[in-house]
């Protein structure tokens, strides 16, 4: 795990050290933040190692490199223009970036082609020499045509060059994405397998920038005068508290004559210190989701340092399935804040600067659900577990007690309430499919319902919270292999007939061969073929075991 950390973090590294070239142009980097990013490599999700990643190269890149940070898929799920500039490119952004990457959501989808469009354009492509650098693990959902986006920013740009980190890509799928870096002169990384990623790092590393053309002696210009800092603004969480200097926020707007906001001047974080040219502003603090504005008029020769106070308080959860039980990584905590309409929805271990209020707070884990209001006041860290009171089952079917556990694609898992209602019918809980199929369920009486292939089995059982159940249920169930030369359908049957003469069948298939799953019995196999020409035969299934049937 730390070997595939240190690749990646060595091949964003070429972005200040190699042919990525940051010493000599504007560069903006784009990062993957689409769902997949919660896709672990050696136990560890794929976000993560991005993050740790750039926040250790981005120490390593000069003060002085102007470098803007894009991210696609971080705001909403399913949206194909989830694309925003959160860094614009300037120098000393690497904290900002690193701030950015660190708050980021991963829930979306991979707008990249669009994505490095929007780059190009932002860093003026067609006047000026630009390079984008996008951080991927996974290939264009959108419709976009890489390919075909890299001939055509090649084509226009001054001096346009994309290079792309394929991380967690397979050989297949780097190549459908590779072409973007081709076609504009840039590199592709393969960043998924160790060996291929350190062979492509020797390979840059060993090709160096080259060294630029010394310049005609002059004589040497005067130094200008430093520019004083006219606008030092600060951000406290309520009246009296410390300075927020870490992972917060500053959006600076031109105020319209109207007093509303105008173009985007600067997005800033931190410890945020600027010298604005004189004018009508509107000012936006930020911390987590609360915020607050300031309208400013700047003039010249003086030094502003307004206060802005978000009155807001930190909100720190611990979404757990029991009472002592480990934190639930994959929980969902939905937060409804005061003023939202749309409420964010967190993962795992959750901390967020909220506006005060009440703060409706629901976790989800499993079929389990918990909602809770907590009341935050301004200036204050709210720190406790949420317990959502589930318990945890595994279930497996095997074809016999004792017997061979039941792995094919036809083994499947339904979990209905025990309780029927006045119909006759049971509510259906949820589902899933595969052996080793998982569930956390709230206390309460249920009925498990096992299918493998052909063979059904409901098994009763009880939830009780916090506790752990390994269910095993025996299918009672054999495998049935049927062969039918020349047959255009086979056909399986109970041998009972009902009032009417009639046999139920249990199941059939289009095909010459026919195997499943099916409990333990006596049943007719019919063959058919196309002239509507049937055959028949009889076989005895017992449980635990094979049996071959020819029908001909």
């Amino acid at each position: 795990m730390a070997i595939l950390a240190r690749s990646v973090a060595a091949a964003i590294l070429l972005l200040s050290t190699t042919t990525f070239g940051f010493a000599a142009n504007k560069v903006i980097i784009i990062l993957d933040a689409s769902g997949s990013m919660w896709a672990q490599i050696d136990g560890k999700p794929k976000l993560e190692i991005a993050r740790e990643s750039l926040r250790t190269v981005l120490q390593s890149v000069p003060a002085d490199d102007e470098i803007g940070f894009m991210a696609y898929g971080h705001r909403e799920k399913g949206s194909c223009d989830d694309i925003q500039l959160i860094v614009p490119p300037q120098a000393g952004s690497a904290s900002a970036i690193s701030a950015a990457a660190d708050s980021m959501k991963f829930l979306g989808k991979t707008p990249l082609t669009a994505a490095v469009k929007q780059a190009a354009e932002a860093l003026k492509y067609t006047e000026d020499k630009a390079t984008v650098v996008l951080i991927t693990d996974g290939l264009e959902t959108c419709g976009g045509d890489p390919c075909a986006l890299g001939k055509e920013l090649e084509a226009s740009g001054v001096d346009f060059t994309a290079d792309v980190v394929g991380f967690g890509l397979t050989a297949d799928e780097g190549k459908q994405i590779a072409c973007l870096a081709d076609n504009t002169g840039g590199k592709y990384i393969q960043a998924s397998d160790e060996k291929a990623l350190q062979e492509a790092l020797v390979e840059t590393v060993a090709a160096p920038a080259p060294e630029p053309a010394p310049a005609l002696a002059s004589a040497p210009a005067p130094e200008p005068a430093k520019p004083e800092f006219n606008f030092m603004p600060t951000v406290v969480l309520a009246e009296g508290g410390d300075p927020v200097t870490d992972g917060n926020a500053w959006e600076v707007y031109k105020a319209k004559s109207d007093g509303t906001r105008g173009d985007n001047v600067t997005t800033e974080y931190g410890d945020y210190k600027a010298n604005l040219e004189p004018g009508d502003y509107i000012v936006v603090a930020r911390d987590g989701e609360a915020k607050t504005e300031q309208k400013i008029k700047i003039e010249a020769g003086q030094v502003y340092k307004p206060l802005f106070t978000l009155n807001a308080g930190t909100l720190i959860l611990h979404p757990r399935p029991s009472q002592g039980a480990d934190v639930a990584g994959g929980a969902a905590v939905v937060i409804a804040y005061p003023g939202v309409d749309n409420p964010p929805t967190y993962y795992g271990d959750t901390k967020v600067v909220l506006p005060a209020g009440d703060e409706k707070v629901t976790v989800t884990i499993g079929q389990g659900v918990v909602t809770e209001t907590i009341l935050l006041a301004a200036g204050r860290v709210i720190d406790k577990d949420i317990i959502v009171g589930v318990g945890h089952v595994v279930a497996n079917a095997y074809y016999v007690a004792g017997g061979d556990k039941a792995d094919g694609s036809g083994t499947g898992f339904k979990v209905l309430k025990a309780k029927k209602k006045i119909d006759g019918t049971r509510d259906e809980v949820t589902y899933a499919y595969g052996p080793d199929s998982k569930f956390d369920l709230p206390p309460d009486d249920y009925v498990l319902i096992a299918t493998v292939d052909l063979a059904v089995v409901e098994q009763p059982f009880s939830v009780k919270v916090g506790e752990f159940q390994d269910l095993k249920v025996a299918m009672n169930a054999g495998v049935l292999a049927i062969t039918a030369p020349s047959t255009s359908k086979i056909e399986i049957f109970e041998t009972k007939k009902d009032i009417n003469g009639n046999r139920k069948s249990i199941g059939y298939a289009y095909d010459e061969k026919y195997q499943a799953a099916i409990a333990a019995g006596d049943y007719a196999v019919v063959s058919e073929k196309s002239d509507n020409s049937k055959k028949e035969g009889a076989v005895t299934v017992k449980a635990g075991e094979r049996v071959e049937l020819t029908v001909q």
